[in-house]
């Protein structure tokens, strides 16, 4: 993709929306502390900070989900307060959340023209709403139909859908917060070129994301916030990727991967053979060695995370065998993966990963809630505080008590939660879907090194990730998917991203020396 150059200088005209001295507190936390902020006519501006920092909190005030508890907003040169999502988006403000704002029972038409939909007479006008929502998927280049239910709809298909409905809002002002999270890169080639169409059209962009290599494709200018606070706002071509991530926690990171502090056993963990569900995917064939980080590659539909979910049982098996420690196990539920001691993080964490609305301590042991259990069967709360205690303090959990809710944090601390559960089970085998996903680069490292010590521990690894650079930095072999087939089982230290890139088009198999045993 290649890079486009802002062009938008710092501009002298009224901004379309500012923000000026806001605060908002919930309890125990200050999420912002007197920010500013602006979005003019026709530019993208990045918003960057890390998990916590306060950038989703300030988007929610711009579009009506939270007030502010002191400040001001300024909207077309008129103080303003919008007192609902409605209320903002009848203003022209509309926001793509990074949580997926969506009815899984209802159809992707449903759910883009909820509570808008098209009128005939007192009736619904069905064959309009499918028609427009037709459109609106033909410009995503989305092959969905507008029937389809978004709960049959992968992370990322849910993800496009979610950006459908802000554009068929027809914004001057449009939040987008993480929107390429889920995408794969044609898809997000897709979504750059909208951006460029709406600049065109005056539109206003606030951008949220970590990945901040995409900046040099769309953004115009940059705001670098810190815990809650603002710091300062520059040019893109003013600025680097290295300020920025100086600017957002504070210190230079000087690695994007910690060093590795593991050697991989070579003794067989898990051995998968003849593994399939048919029209999914397999049969396939691999191992995961003791102490190893295995990779999970491929483009999206490859066959990765079904075969990850049919590994922990939560999706049924048509045939193959799988081998744990030497000894045949059958996998016919999570339930029984968790007491063969095989964990799952899921890439949705909030939908399947954690419980969200209940406590951080309650999060933390609900994998294993008998070892916080009296013999009555009650929980025993001291213990329960004790465990959660432990994992926050060890995996660095930024709360204000093991009590806290744990919708209430972070994308980053959410994500070490739902680790520190397969840990408090003691888990052999822990497969990461997705585990940076939504996070910043501080967050990121903090995971990476996660993952490299539960290695060192002889914990067997699999990492999934849409992301090439994290799949070579992070692994020791990576199984190649395509088209729910492994089209190479490849040593990291003795290939490339090309080579990776190029077994994920194909159907033609390459198996490394180290797996075969040559």
């Amino acid at each position: 993709m290649p890079a486009i150059l802002p062009e938008a200088p710092l501009r002298e005209e009224q901004a379309l929306l500012s923000v000026r001295g806001v605060t908002k507190r919930f309890p125990g936390v200050v999420a912002l502390d007197d920010v500013h902020f602006d979005a003019f006519k026709g530019e993208v501006h990045a918003l960057c900070g890390e998990n916590g920092a306060g950038k989703s909190t300030l988007m929610k005030i711009l579009s009506g989900v939270y007030q502010p508890d002191a400040g001001q907003i300024v909207h077309r040169g008129a103080a303003c307060r919008f007192s609902s999502t409605v209320a903002a988006q009848a203003a022209g403000i509309a926001i793509i959340h990074q949580e997926l704002n969506l009815v899984p029972h209802l159809s992707v038409a449903e759910n883009i023209f909820l509570a808008r939909e098209p009128r005939k007479g007192w009736l619904v006008d069905q064959r309009r709403m499918r028609a427009d929502t037709a459109r609106l998927l033909e410009r995503l280049k989305l092959d969905v139909a507008p029937q389809a239910l978004v709960g049959t709809l992968s992370v990322a298909q849910r993800q496009m859908v979610e950006i459908a409905k802000a554009l068929s809002l027809d914004a001057e002002v449009l939040i987008m917060d993480e929107p390429t999270s889920s995408l794969t890169e044609s898809e997000t080639g897709r979504l750059f070129e909208i951006i460029h169409e709406l600049k065109r059209d005056g539109v206003a962009i606030v951008y949220i994301s970590h990945r901040l290599d995409e900046f040099q494709h769309i953004v115009d200018r940059v705001t670098i916030m810190r815990d809650g606070r603002y710091i300062s706002t520059a040019l893109w071509r003013d600025t680097s990727v290295e300020r920025i991530v100086a600017g957002m926690v504070g210190r230079a990171l000087d690695d994007t991967f910690p060093p590795a502090t593991r050697a991989p056993q070579t003794d067989c963990l898990l051995r998968v053979r003849g593994l399939q569900r048919k029209g999914v995917f397999g049969p396939l064939d691999f191992e995961l060695r003791r102490g190893e980080i295995l990779g999970f590659a491929g483009l999206m539909g490859a066959g990765r995370t079904e075969t990850a979910r049919a590994l922990f049982g939560a999706d049924p098996l048509d045939g193959g065998t799988i081998e744990l420690g030497g000894r045949a196990i059958t996998v016919r539920s999570p339930a029984e993966a968790i007491g063969h001691g095989i964990a799952y993080l899921s890439e949705d964490r909030k939908g399947e990963g954690l419980a969200i609305r209940m406590s951080v301590a309650a999060n933390l042991t609900l994998a294993n809630m008998a070892a916080v259990a009296t013999r009555a069967g009650l929980i025993d709360f001291p213990a329960e505080q004790a465990a959660a205690v432990r994992y926050i303090e060890a995996l660095g959990i930024k709360t204000p008590s093991p009590a806290q809710l744990a919708q209430c944090l972070s994308g980053g601390n959410q994500q070490k939660i739902a680790i520190g559960k397969w840990l408090f089970r003691q888990s052999q085998i822990i497969i990461f879907d997705e585990p940076t996903r939504g996070i910043d680069v501080g967050a990121k490292l903090a995971i990476y090194r996660l993952l490299d010590q539960l290695a060192a521990d002889g914990i067997g690894v699999v990492l999934i990730s849409s992301e090439l650079p994290e799949i070579m930095g992070m692994t020791d072999r990576v199984v190649v998917f395509h088209e729910g087939r492994i089209t190479g089982v490849v040593d990291t230290r003795d290939t490339t991203q090309e080579e990776i890139m190029h077994l994920a088009s194909l159907s033609k198999k390459r198996t490394s020396e180290s797996e075969t045993g040559q």
